[in-house]
């Protein structure tokens, strides 16, 4: 039963997750809101309710932050893990468009990979590296969408591209410890808060122009919408991981990229080239065998190698 539960949460984080990026590409699209707006208000909103929830549940929210080692922790997985993530995908949505941007961060396993290989002095095993390079013959054809005379994508979408897989690798193998000390809802309730504080206080005052925007409902509406599922997807994603796997967890966020272009196809019409859905299919099949390589030497070696 656990394990089924495992299953439906992942399953539905993904989508939901994927769900995201086509209301933020919608938002950038039809309004004068900028990013860093929209990102403040989406982890400060968030962040205050996931706190808020907790507090009413009676936990002690503020004790992480009576601790210097732990504070300064919290303040590096909210500014570098939890806004470095948001602020990378936006971006990358806004240079190219949702369903580029998160086929992007599927780059995110082979980042960890390498840093994994580095860190330890092995070179990863042969089936990770046939991963890895599947996975960048499918990115070759998402980029130039099979032909050599250039590319499909923008050097800027292609630059915001590879800092969304930075950046989510971050966001994975930084907060272990902290999640495994005060849990997945603190320590997340706590980044977005402080990564969305960390964005007001670069943007202060471009702030009043982006509360202008609010005035019209629609806008309003789908970012309330994107501010609710994201966080739901968040915690969704993480707290899947007490049930199953990271080896399915990988397989099942899949769904992701599915849900994202299956959206902005109905909302906006907008198709991959032929050679990049070709692509985007090989980049799943590679980070599919990434994630049963990682499993098997996991359990084989007890290397911890997670997505």
């Amino acid at each position: 039963m656990n394990r089924l539960k495992g299953i439906l949460m992942i399953i539905t984080g993904a989508m939901m997750w994927g769900a995201t990026g086509p209301m933020m590409e919608w938002i950038l699209a039809t309004s004068d809101m900028t990013i860093s707006f929209m990102l403040t208000v989406r982890l400060i909103v968030a962040g205050f309710f996931v706190l808020l929830f907790l507090k009413m549940n009676g936990r002690d929210i503020y004790q992480p932050l009576r601790h210097k080692v732990w504070l300064q922790q919290m303040i590096i997985f909210g500014v570098f893990g939890m806004l470095g993530v948001q602020l990378a995908f936006v971006g990358s949505i806004n240079a190219s468009n949702a369903v580029i941007a998160t086929l992007f961060q599927f780059l995110a396993p082979i980042y960890i990979i390498l840093f994994v290989s580095v860190r330890h002095k092995v070179l990863p095993p042969a089936a990770q590296v046939v991963g890895m390079i599947v996975t960048m013959v499918g990115l070759f054809y998402l980029l130039t969408n099979g032909s050599l005379s250039g590319f499909a994508l923008s050097a800027g979408a292609v630059a915001w591209g590879i800092s969304v897989g930075f950046a989510f690798t971050f966001y994975t193998l930084y907060p272990t410890r902290l999640m495994k000390e005060w849990g997945v809802l603190l320590s997340v309730g706590w980044g977005m808060l402080i990564g969305g504080g960390a964005l007001f206080l670069t943007s202060v005052t471009k702030m009043q122009a982006g509360f202008v925007t609010l005035g019209d409902w629609k806008i309003t509406l789908i970012l309330s919408l994107a501010i609710i599922v994201g966080t739901v997807a968040f915690l969704l994603f993480l707290g899947s991981m007490k049930y199953i796997s990271p080896v399915e967890t990988s397989l099942l966020s899949s769904f992701e990229p599915l849900t994202a272009m299956i959206i902005s196809v109905i909302w906006f019409g907008s198709v991959l080239g032929k050679w990049q859905l070709v692509g985007a299919i090989i980049m799943l099949i590679g980070v599919t065998g990434l994630s049963i390589a990682g499993g098997k030497v996991k359990e084989e070696k007890g290397q911890l190698i997670k997505r």
